[in-house]
């Protein structure tokens, strides 16, 4: 169910604003919406700059498999990190790490900073321990871009090599839409503010 996955936004394809910039790859996206990579076990990749709907489509997405009866887990990639950490502290990572593996995970925000060797390992146990099950990703970086963030090269292509290889990559570019859903203030008049100066 959509309540168990903790999706951030109920949100569908048919929602987003593909108009809001003609460069996204909408055929792509709509195509995914068929679910047949992830019924292959294959990974999507959705990475381009902020604001250009990448969580958006992610969660659509995820909300479609839940629709098809799928188990969906959407989370932030520095909480996944966050609580696997926890589990090394208090001997549970074992039991955390056999949870992340059960359903299909949306990894929101992937490769945002550097990471330390522990991190890591643990996304190289958790993509490992994956094999075969779906994940999708969304990242402002381009997947060439994560490497550097590894502090192991070894560890990095061992891992990067698995995701990126198994995975549907779309670039999503174009300006943000996000100004477009601001309140608008009262004031405004055909999108301008007017000020009143004394």
């Amino acid at each position: 169910m959509a309540f168990q996955a903790k999706f951030e936004q109920q949100v569908t394809l048919e929602e987003f604003d593909f108009a809001a910039s003609p460069k996204l790859p909408a055929d792509q996206i709509r195509d995914l919406a068929a679910l047949r990579w992830l019924h292959a076990g294959e990974s999507v990749i959705l990475f381009g700059p902020v604001g250009v709907g990448r969580t958006h489509v992610a969660q659509a997405l995820g909300h479609r498999a839940v629709r098809q009866g799928v188990n969906v887990r959407f989370a932030k990639t520095s909480r996944i990190l966050a609580d696997l950490a926890g589990g090394h502290a208090d001997r549970t990572w074992d039991k955390r790490i056999r949870e992340l593996i059960r359903p299909d995970v949306i990894l929101d925000d992937f490769a945002m900073r550097q990471l330390t060797a522990a991190q890591a390992d643990d996304l190289y146990a958790l993509v490992s321990e994956r094999q075969g099950r779906s994940l999708i990703i969304t990242s402002n970086r381009a997947p060439s871009d994560w490497y550097p963030l590894f502090p192991n090269p070894v560890v990095a292509e061992s891992l990067l090599d698995r995701l990126i290889n198994t995975s549907h990559q779309v670039i999503m570019n174009g300006p943000s839409y996000r100004p477009n859903k601001r309140p608008r203030n009262p004031t405004e008049k055909n999108g301008t503010a007017t000020v009143k100066v004394s």
